[in-house]
């Protein structure tokens, strides 16, 4: 039983996206962040970094066990303090930071192209939104279009639906296959 076990965790973590980060901006709600976890462990997403500047701070890998399905126990989760500390690490990391929100400088999603090598995905508060400090730091802003009268989404929600974008046919090549062949699901 343990083999199966164990054989079925290293297939899961051999298709990981290891260069397609998720940063959680203040994310005020723990239950919004144990939706992002699942989903981000069901995409195929092993790092999400949480940044707690001005929300109160608690623990990703304690939190919303229910309601994520244990999901955060298979993620690498980092945590930081300040927005200026995760955007260090990001440049430091040679991550393209790219930012969802509703501003006049994004591009609608159903049109954006995903192909850096490594992308960091960046969603903001549930009230507030991206700082402007990551705003400004973003390479590129999306934002995912809208045709009724509410112009956003719940945070998870959004999240959920970047990651399918991002992820779809491809686009960015896992770990395992990074020797410029297409991905093929």
């Amino acid at each position: 039983m343990h083999t199966k076990r164990e054989e079925r965790i290293r297939t899961i973590m051999k298709q990981r996206y290891q260069h397609i980060l998720v940063v959680l901006e203040d994310i005020h709600d723990p239950h919004n962040a144990a939706a992002i976890l699942r989903t981000c462990d069901a995409f195929g997403i092993q790092n999400v970094w949480f940044v707690f500047e001005q929300e109160k701070p608690y623990n990703p890998k304690k939190v919303g066990k229910a309601s994520s399905s244990s999901a955060n126990k298979w993620l690498s989760i980092q945590t930081f303090n300040s927005v200026s500390a995760c955007i260090a690490a990001l440049v430091q990391n040679r991550y393209t930071i790219i930012v969802s929100a509703i501003s006049p400088q994004a591009i609608p999603l159903d049109t954006a192209r995903f192909t850096e090598k490594k992308t960091a995905l960046i969603v903001g508060n549930e009230h507030r939104g991206i700082s402007e400090e990551m705003l400004a730091k973003a390479d590129r802003v999306i934002q995912i279009p809208m045709r009724g009268f509410v112009q956003s989404l719940n945070v998870s929600v959004a999240t959920a639906i970047l990651l399918w974008e991002i992820t779809k046919n491809g686009k960015l090549v896992p770990t395992k296959q990074r020797n410029n062949q297409s991905l093929k699901r």
